[in-house]
């Protein structure tokens, strides 16, 4: 669904990424992982155009990720933000409709909240939380709504940045459930970027790891443990010895 081919981006003399290539089979869950600063989140903007490569190759679904008609390019994905990003003034349901109530095809508004609801109800919110505002709920109920927005508008694709962070370990395991649960019925493409190994274990097909500017290894989440990659190795098990120097 989405292939890239030796992607370069640096940002004046400072070098993130450096020959990226990578492939993220239709219908899979892919997680990317790496240390703070590796151009995970340069990577998804690239990917999406709001970053633009100094050079490289971006397609999704074999049509060349810039140009052409960027609305309908943008309408397939989702996207679950860190920390939620919720809209603090708009009410429960106005922000997983936000997408539904812009652009050409926009729905009434008794027409956005009723999927709204439903989408909701998908990530185990009942109706009573629609009329309230972000402000009024928890982190992990944020987050679910967030997880609503995301699939409010049936996206072909759903990245997900960084899903469990901030929240504690059994919310984050409820989160993570339900990623699992919406990529499979769903059947979407999914890319993950996260520090958690419990998420990557979780909710990853395939796993690839960015260091230095390139996947350092790629491979089957079943593969990972017994990789032999010193880099893969030492950031699953979050060993202070190895090839990757900790920054102090």
């Amino acid at each position: 669904m989405i292939a890239l081919h030796d992607v370069h981006k640096a940002f004046g003399a400072k070098r993130v990424l450096s020959g990226v290539t990578l492939e993220m089979p239709k219908g899979e869950s892919m997680v990317i992982i790496g240390g703070s600063g590796t151009g995970k989140s340069v990577l998804l903007k690239c990917i999406l155009g709001l970053v633009v490569p100094d050079r490289g190759r971006i397609s999704v679904d074999g049509q060349p990720a810039e140009g052409g008609d960027r609305d309908a390019f943008l309408a397939r994905f989702g996207m679950l933000f860190q920390g939620a990003a919720l809209f603090d003034s708009m009410t429960v349901w106005e922000n997983v409709a936000f997408r539904l109530r812009r652009g050409r095809d926009k729905l009434p508004r008794p027409a956005a909240r009723e999927v709204a609801v439903e989408k909701l109800r998908r990530v185990g919110l009942g109706p009573e939380v629609a009329d309230l505002y972000p402000a009024e709920l928890s982190g992990g109920m944020q987050k679910r709504v967030g997880l609503a927005r995301a699939i409010a508008a049936d996206p072909e694709i759903i990245f997900f940045d960084e899903p469990t962070t901030g929240l504690d370990p059994i919310m984050a395991g409820v989160i993570n459930d339900l990623i699992r649960e919406i990529v499979t019925e769903m059947g979407v493409t999914a890319m993950t970027i996260t520090h958690d190994m419990s998420s990557v274990r979780a909710i990853a097909d395939r796993v690839a790891m960015l260091h230095d500017g390139v996947i350092q290894w790629t491979g089957p989440v079943g593969e990972m443990d017994r990789s032999g990659d010193p880099y893969l190795d030492q950031f699953i098990h979050g060993r202070a010895d190895g090839p990757i120097a900790a920054v102090r």
